[in-house]
């Protein structure tokens, strides 16, 4: 609801007055409100928004234009927008009826042009936009996304709001090296298992993480290390002589979750993974 003020000025004689101040309150007739489709992102990820713009009036709204800031956030001097319009997934609905698109202009803030909610009706807009290098990605981090709808007969734009929060997780991946790549018979082969964490929680023992692998050509006189500290057989893993089956005991991998630097001229998140290495020799 909206409220105005109004005063008059009676001039007579060279003499001016001025009348009170009555008030009034103008009752808005169109809402708005907005969902993200998912409530956590990750870097790299598509979120799919949801606009509901609902007409209570005894008259049609038309020609009605929305913005949408992509979650513009102030860095320094900038203004960064770590949300990028995913073009052409723009749909656009009246009474859940399916509408030929509207004027979508893909800059910042987007902007949709030509909107119409009839009386007593509504309209929804569906669209879909990724996460960028300005998205944050530490745990806690937040995107906070404001649409506004403005146009002939809305005296206020009407906005609506949305925040999705970084998921927090751990994200692991795993690369395998072979050295020396040409051994000899009866020579020792090492293989390196790198694992990498590019989520913002760190693994712990609690994960219960594990790494398994049958080594082919099978290995004799294990050697058994995680980040340098020597694991013990039967404890730390198991191996089998016979099918080369290697198994770490779950939970003993930690990594540490990764850390996120922003860039202090461009404001770009850049991310340098948690890392532990599984070390394997044995004798072929």
């Amino acid at each position: 609801m909206a409220t105005f003020t109004n005063q008059a000025t009676l001039t007579y004689n060279g003499t001016t007055t001025a009348s009170n101040i009555v008030t009034g309150e103008i009752l808005e007739v169109l809402s708005a409100q907005k969902n993200a489709v998912v409530d956590a992102y990750t870097a790299g990820d598509d979120i799919t928004y949801v606009i509901s713009i609902l007409n209570t009036g005894q008259a049609p709204l038309t020609g009605l234009t929305l913005t949408d800031d992509l979650g513009a956030y102030t860095f320094g001097a900038q203004t960064l927008t770590p949300l990028t319009y995913a073009n052409g997934s723009l749909r656009y609905y009246v009474n859940g009826v399916l509408q030929s698109a509207p004027t979508v202009t893909a800059q910042v803030p987007l902007t949709v042009t030509g909107l119409n909610v009839p009386a007593g009706g509504n309209a929804m807009l569906v669209y879909e936009a990724n996460t960028n290098q300005y998205a944050p990605r530490a745990a806690g981090a937040r995107i906070n996304n404001t649409a506004a709808i403005s146009g002939a007969g809305v005296t206020n734009p009407v906005t609506a709001t949305e925040a999705v929060t970084a998921a927090e997780r751990a994200a692991l991946t795993i690369n395998k090296a072979i050295s020396p790549r040409v051994v000899t018979e009866n020579g020792a082969l090492t293989y390196t298992f790198t694992i990498q964490n590019s989520g913002n929680t760190a693994v712990t023992p609690a994960d219960n993480a594990t790494v398994s692998d049958r080594f082919n050509p099978i290995l004799s006189n294990l050697a058994v290390s995680l980040n340098g500290t020597p694991l013990t057989a039967a404890t730390d893993y198991t191996y089998d002589q016979a099918t080369g089956e290697f198994t770490l005991t779950p939970g003993r991998i930690t990594v540490p979750a990764a850390t996120y630097t922003q860039d202090a001229a461009t404001g770009a998140w850049t991310t340098e993974p948690g890392i532990s290495t599984l070390t394997v020799t044995g004798t072929l």
